[in-house]
This record gives C-alpha cells, sequence and structure tokens, in this order.
C-alpha cells in the first residue's frame, strides 16, 4: 500500500512538471518587445570634415599724437563704430596750454589756439583707447586702436591633405555657435604651412560681417563627397556585429514580426546611413529602437509610428 502512494505521488509531480513547461513556453511565445519605427528616405548625404576658424582683424589702424600736448577733448569710446575721417581726439600744445589765449590779446586777428584735431584713418570699431581728457602725451604716442572693418575674415588652419576639397570651389560654409549658416569665399592663403601641424592657413571673407565679434570659433564644414538623390536610414536602424563585417536591419514582416535583413551599406553621416542593397519600398517598416539584441523573426509591439 505504501509503495501504491508512493507512485501516486510520483505521478503527480511528473504531470505538474509537465504542466508548468508548457505555460512557461506560452508566455514566452506571447512576449512582445516594444519598439518604434521608421521609414526609408531618398536624401541627399555628404561626407565632409569640421574645422575651427577664428574671426579676426587682420589689420588695426593705430591712432597717434602728432604733437607734444594736452587732451583736450575725446570724441569716442571703446567698442564705438567709427568713420574715416572721423574726429576722435583733440589735443593742445604744452606752449598754448602755458601761455592760454594772452596771444589772441594782443593780435586778435592771430586766431591762436594750439589745438590740433586727430581724426581716424580708417572705418571700424574702436578696440582700445590710450588716453582720456587731461593727459599730457607725446608727439607719436598711441591714443587708440581701431579694427579696420576691411579687413575682417575668418582665419583657418586647413589640413593640407584637405586643400583640393577648398580650392576647387573656393567657397565654405561655416556655423556660428548659435548655428548661423554663413557663406564664406577664400580671399587668400599663405604661402607656407606649419612644419609641424603641417596646416596651411587660409583667409576666408564673409559677408556682412559687422554682427559677428572678434575671436568667435566657427566650424568651416569641408564636403569631401555628396551623393544625392539615395535611399538612406536613420543611423540607429542600421545594426552590426562586433568587428562591423557585416551590417543588416530589422524590418517588419507583418504587424508583430521583424525579421533580419543584410544589407550594404554607402556613404555615411553622423545621422544617416546610405542603404546600396537591397532596395527597399517606402511602406517598409523598419526597427529604429527596442532593435538591438533582437535575434531573426522577433515578436515585437509597436509603441510609436
Amino acid at each position: 500500500m505504501k509503495q501504491v502512494h508512493i507512485l501516486c505521488f510520483f505521478s503527480l509531480l511528473l504531470l505538474s512538471c509537465g504542466s508548468g513547461k508548457g505555460s512557461d513556453e506560452a508566455v514566452i511565445a506571447d512576449v512582445q518587445t516594444p519598439v518604434t519605427v521608421t521609414s526609408i528616405s531618398t536624401d541627399t548625404l555628404a561626407e565632409y570634415v569640421d574645422l575651427n576658424a577664428t574671426a579676426t582683424f587682420l589689420q588695426k589702424s593705430y591712432v597717434k599724437a602728432n604733437i607734444n600736448g594736452y587732451v583736450q577733448n575725446v570724441s569716442t569710446e571703446i567698442g564705438k563704430y567709427v568713420h574715416e575721417g572721423q574726429q576722435l581726439f583733440a589735443l593742445k600744445t604744452k606752449e598754448a596750454q602755458a601761455i592760454g589765449s594772452d596771444v589772441n590779446k594782443l593780435d586778435p586777428t592771430f586766431k591762436f589756439s594750439g589745438i590740433n584735431y586727430i581724426k581716424a584713418s580708417s572705418h571700424g570699431y574702436v578696440n582700445q583707447l590710450n588716453h582720456q581728457v587731461g593727459d599730457y602725451v607725446q608727439d607719436g604716442e598711441q591714443l587708440a586702436v581701431i579694427n579696420d572693418m576691411n579687413s575682417f575674415a575668418f582665419v583657418l588652419d586647413l589640413p593640407y591633405e584637405l586643400r583640393r576639397y577648398v580650392m576647387d570651389k573656393k567657397s565654405v560654409t561655416l556655423i556660428l555657435p548659435d548655428g548661423t549658416r554663413v557663406e564664406g569665399t577664400v580671399a587668400s592663403t599663405m604661402p607656407a604651412v606649419d612644419p609641424a601641424a603641417q596646416t596651411q592657413r587660409l583667409v576666408v571673407k564673409v559677408p556682412n560681417s559687422e554682427t559677428i565679434p572678434e575671436n568667435l570659433i566657427a566650424k568651416v564644414r569641408i564636403v569631401k563627397m555628396e551623393h544625392a538623390n539615395v535611399p538612406s536610414l536613420p543611423k540607429a536602424a542600421v545594426l552590426t556585429n562586433d568587428v562591423q563585417s557585416e551590417f543588416w536591419v530589422m524590418k517588419m514582416a507583418d504587424s508583430t514580426t521583424a525579421v533580419k535583413v543584410v544589407i550594404r551599406k554607402g556613404m555615411e553621416t553622423p545621422e544617416r546611413v546610405e542603404i546600396v542593397s537591397p532596395a527597399f519600398s517606402k511602406d517598409d517598416k523598419f526597427l529604429i529602437t527596442g532593435n538591438f539584441g533582437l535575434p531573426d523573426t522577433a515578436k515585437v509591439k509597436i509603441v510609436q509610428q
């Protein structure tokens, strides 16, 4: 009788184990990975290199005293825009400062003032102001510095191996820190390269430079190659193995199944990848999130189109 009870116990145990395994498999089969999908699009892709260029004034106008005397008046200030020929300083000779208007009292027709006016030799912004009213200055002493607006440019140190991509076009796109894009023209190149870095200095002129401050660093985009009207996918949709010898995408076979499709990719940008083969339809859907680590013929659930 005892043996019969033992046999019944093992029979029930086996039945319960078998029943649990079947339910686990059913649960696993019903698991769906949440994913988002995207479609293929036709774009113009460009392979480019971003380099830094610095805004600068290549020439500066130095305003200097032309007599020995005292500063009587200053008609400008730092950061102010001045025009060529605009009066900036009034200087009074030390002799006129000493005798005052006594000469005019002796001879009213003489009209002696002893004041000399200093004017701007170029138009631009006052970068330095070295003296104020009452200062004594000597002939040739610097009074102010003006950034010559005609000399404003971006200076780019271009790696020599990229020279052919710039010199053939003579134009480049500059991207300012606030995202503004400015088209620039290569005005001149220095006839030498840096011996250590092997870079050649280029002067890039830009229009409407009045609003760009000196020392601003912009990105210069050097386009090396461009493909127009090519099918592409977001970079997140393209997967690869550890050694990057094979590339594939997870394509929706139906509303709940994603299959692995091996592709051949072409040009690659930071955002998108050109799909050379196979040819996909615009109606095809590809996993863009939730695709990493999925096996072929995976069950998925689209949570966002």
